[in-house]
């Protein structure tokens, strides 16, 4: 097990991911936890995040922070999300190189996998296809990342390592129409048509994919168990190792927010992948698996986001 007394750096804690490992860590004893703003640190410049690593010294890191955004958000800002993503990975796999911490954990995305390969999808399906041309420039910057960590293992010896996660929700979840992902997007959706009395849904694309989702908090504490079990070069996947069609999804969003809607789905507007399941058979075999079930963690998620409305409107 990792030293809880040492200095750990969680790298965009203000997010939904690294808000959710300071939650985790603290619960499990950690006394140094580090963070920075945006404001006191920007990822993208390496001469300030060299200047922050030396002076904050962290023994271990847990680099959660990077662009991300849903189909929309990745379709209209491509390269927003390729050039901050290759840099907030760059910078910090740097310094954590260079100021020789003891152990980082860089969290990448399932979205980077090939777009039609097998299912439920196994770690070594990494670049064995095409990706999916809606996000591949985040894809692409996620890719780098991980490849670095094992660059950095190869040529410094260095105790980097990686994880993928699958689709995530929960508290702090980004829940602005345009830039969000399809789960916190229809929690939403469904709030809104709530509080109009509107009497129908509109959801994009057929309702046939089928997408794999896990609570940000079952994230982190997979992450604390890989930081204390996982010493591998190659990445692990990270999920629930369950899907759901999109439209029994928006179903059972619609039966928890919204009962009394009608859904409209909307097939002009893109599905994306067909299906996206990752094989977790490696984190299972190293004793890990997820512990909240679906509608629970829809319901929960539901509550926190009301709670940050103002009163009138919750």
């Amino acid at each position: 097990m990792i030293d809880r007394t040492a200095p750990t750096f969680v790298t965009g804690h203000r997010g939904m991911v690294g808000s959710a490992l300071v939650r985790r860590l603290g619960a499990a004893g950690f006394t140094r936890i580090l963070a920075a703003t945006r404001h006191e640190l920007d990822l993208r410049d390496q001469a300030a995040v060299d200047r922050w690593f030396d002076v904050h010294q962290p023994a271990y890191v847990i680099h959660a922070a990077g662009t991300v955004g849903g189909i929309h958000a990745n379709a209209s800002r491509p390269a927003d999300f390729l050039y901050d993503n290759l840099l907030i990975h760059a910078t910090v796999l740097h310094a954590a190189c260079r100021c020789r911490v003891d152990k980082l954990l860089y969290l990448g995305s399932s979205c980077i996998y090939p777009r039609d390969c097998p299912q439920p999808i196994r770690e070594q399906y990494l670049l064995t296809g095409p990706l999916e041309k809606t996000n591949e420039a985040y894809a692409i910057a996620k890719i780098a990342g991980l490849k670095s960590c094992e660059a950095y293992r190869r040529q410094y010896g260095c105790n980097f390592i990686s994880a993928m996660p699958t689709n995530l929700y929960g508290p702090n979840d980004n829940f602005d129409l345009t830039s969000s992902h399809v789960l916190p997007a229809l929690m939403r959706k469904f709030h809104d048509a709530a509080a109009d009395g509107a009497a129908e849904v509109a959801v994009w694309g057929t309702g046939a994919p089928r997408r794999e989702f896990l609570h940000v908090d079952d994230l982190a504490d997979a992450c604390l168990f890989l930081m204390d079990h996982s010493d591998q070069e190659e990445t692990i996947n990270v999920g629930a190792g369950e899907d759901i069609a999109i439209a029994d999804l928006a179903r059972l969003i619609r039966d928890v927010v919204c009962p009394a809607a009608h859904i409209v789905f909307d097939p002009s507007m893109p599905d994306g992948t067909p299906r996206k399941l990752l094989d977790v058979s490696r984190l299972h075999a190293l004793g890990w698996r997820h512990r909240i079930p679906l509608r629970e963690g829809i319901e929960s998620a539901y509550q926190w986001y009301r709670s940050q409305l103002p009163a009138a409107v919750t």
